[in-house]
């Protein structure tokens, strides 16, 4: 049964423009011949398809079993039937293939190889997108807005592929404008019967992350590394991080000469305030780096309770160590691991020796 020659050099030509293996379409038309034959012939037969794509030919050929008395007529044949069929040499209980070319089924057989060709190009593309894009999670991608509604935004990544930013992954406040152009964390992609669903986020520690890795050379080159992320997206996050190189600062690296770098990482994140600090595997020193810039006084760990501080503050240093609406203690918490109770200093009480001890390091550290 002639495909055509025509047919052969598209589908070349297809493979060839999508990239897509022959096998793939020549193992998908098999099954979907065998399928759209059975339901011509309105039976159960067993049946096997030989395609040339090559060529553009196609054999069918209906499998039977030689019997005495045919009890199933879509799978058996009698002896007689298979002699006059010119099968001579054929006995009792052999299997023949008795080659078959029905009228009208040439049409039928080009609309599913159509229709299986059309589908193992979509699923083609599909697998190649999710391959593409699973490779990359955690990862950063750039996108442009292209759909945003009350719940979700969408995003195109490329000309052929989309992602989903939910409700949950925005940052609060932020507008999406439609071509906006945007970086975005991805955060997962999932097959679904509709092809691949690529899930991004603005909120993301990891976009943080990533975004100080492109942006620092010293983080890249591993010589910064960075220990911990707490974001409140939007509005402030805390970055703890140490130096594997005693000749280089840590802080004054991120930020960059006149605060270059961090203020690039602000703006992409909307204007998001964001505190670089110096990791201490020292508790009470890292709580300390944790809460600038507010300057502490003195610290008391909680004995009765688990990783638990009383921190001693200034009465002019009480607002900038809560932070708006308790963001700044909030953040040095979540950064650290531990509760932290503010305290001011009594106005009225002389300072000890500790306390000028500890005011002469702090000035001594800024």
């Amino acid at each position: 049964m002639q495909l055509g020659r025509d047919f052969a050099r598209a589908l070349r030509q297809i493979t060839q423009e999508r990239n897509l293996p022959m096998e793939i379409i020549s193992s998908g038309l098999e099954a979907a011949m065998v399928h759209a034959y059975r339901k011509f012939k309105n039976g159960n037969q067993n049946v096997e398809v030989y395609l040339d794509l090559e060529h553009g030919e196609m054999s069918i050929c209906e499998v039977r079993k030689v019997v005495e008395e045919i009890e199933n007529p879509d799978t058996e044949i009698t002896l007689k039937e298979a002699i006059e069929k010119g099968f001579n040499d054929v006995e009792i209980g052999d299997i023949i293939r008795i080659e078959v070319n029905p009228e009208d089924f040439g049409r039928i057989a080009a609309q599913t190889a159509r229709q299986v060709i059309i589908q193992r190009l979509k699923d083609a593309e599909r697998q190649v997108i999710y391959e593409e894009f699973a490779d990359k999670i955690g990862g950063l991608v750039t996108g442009t807005i292209f759909k945003a509604e009350n719940d979700y935004v969408l995003v195109r990544l490329n000309d052929r592929t989309e992602a989903l930013l939910p409700r949950e992954e925005k940052i609060v406040g932020e507008e999406y404008n439609l071509g906006d152009r945007m970086k975005f964390y991805l955060l997962e992609v999932r097959q679904t019967s509709k092809g691949p669903k690529i899930i991004v986020s603005r909120s993301h520690p990891g976009l943080l992350r990533k975004l100080l890795e492109l942006e620092v050379p010293e983080i890249q080159d591993g010589v910064i590394e960075i220990r911990g992320i707490v974001r409140e997206a939007g509005a402030r996050s805390k970055v703890a991080v140490s130096s594997l190189d005693a000749n280089v600062e840590p802080v004054g690296a991120c930020v960059g000469p006149n605060g270059s770098r961090i203020k690039s990482i602000s703006n992409t994140l909307g204007g998001e305030r964001i505190d670089i600090v110096v990791y201490s595997s020292d508790p009470l020193q890292f709580i300390r780096n944790a809460l600038s810039p507010a300057k502490v006084v003195k610290m008391e760990p909680v004995l009765e309770q688990e990783r638990t501080v009383k921190v001693y503050v200034r009465p002019d240093q009480l607002s900038l160590a809560i932070g708006k609406a308790g963001q700044n203690v909030r953040l040095a918490a979540r950064l650290t691991g531990w509760k932290i109770d503010i305290k001011t200093i009594e106005p009225d009480r002389l300072p000890t020796l500790q306390d000028l001890f500890e005011d002469i390091v702090t000035k001594e550290d800024d």
